[in-house]
């Protein structure tokens, strides 16, 4: 059941659950750069061969599409959620059966399937939508909605500008040390699996 978004209908997730599956928000553009394409596609693999799930987008073009085809490579779980009215817009999974596919009424349906499903969020480089996401995340953990870890995968420095407002954040006295905490800025694939599997 997917859980309503009204204040007051998504419990605290009490204590640590068993981490199953991790939603990774990413660009569903390529980037100009082609290492990010590669980033995508090694973390969907390494996620995979870590025993992860991977909850992303749907979609199957730029680093949405690199990430789910290197989770399917290494024989890992893939659940697409994607909204209705980009069904039309985007190139989406449903046409390989190795996806699960949930076509969702709203982007607020989407973020809700997420949090259900996945007890850790990884944001790879992306956009203005995957920084809503991750910043939504965030600011629902900080609420005690949500728990598990938080990772930006900061390959060659692309977050250091978000690392930075959320430091500045903190000295301004908008934001508590044990907030910023919540969220972790990793330079390599290998270290954001090993924060993901070192949670029980």
């Amino acid at each position: 059941m997917i859980p309503s978004l009204r204040k007051g209908t998504l419990t605290k997730i009490p204590g640590r659950r068993r981490m199953q599956r991790v939603a990774v928000y990413c660009g569903s553009s390529s980037g100009h750069d082609a290492r990010f394409m590669a980033l995508a596609s090694a973390f969907g693999s390494a996620l995979a061969a870590a025993g992860f799930g991977l909850v992303y987008g749907g979609g199957q073009v730029g680093l949405m599409g690199a990430v789910a085809r290197g989770a399917i490579a290494s024989g890992g779980e893939v659940i697409g959620v994607i909204p209705r009215f980009l069904e039309g817009k985007e190139i989406i999974s449903s046409a390989d059966p190795r996806v699960q596919l949930r076509v969702v009424d709203s982007m607020h349906e989407r973020k809700a399937v997420y949090y259900e499903l996945a007890h850790a969020f990884v944001a790879l480089p992306g956009g203005l939508g995957t920084l809503e996401e991750i910043f939504e995340t965030l600011a629902w953990a900080h609420l005690g909605l949500l728990r598990g870890p938080i990772i930006l995968l900061n390959d060659g420095g692309y977050y250091d500008d978000v690392v930075s407002l959320l430091d500045r954040a903190v000295v301004a006295g908008f934001a508590s040390a044990r907030s910023r905490a919540l969220i972790s800025a990793e330079a390599t694939v290998a270290r954001a699996i090993a924060v993901l599997s070192s949670v029980g």
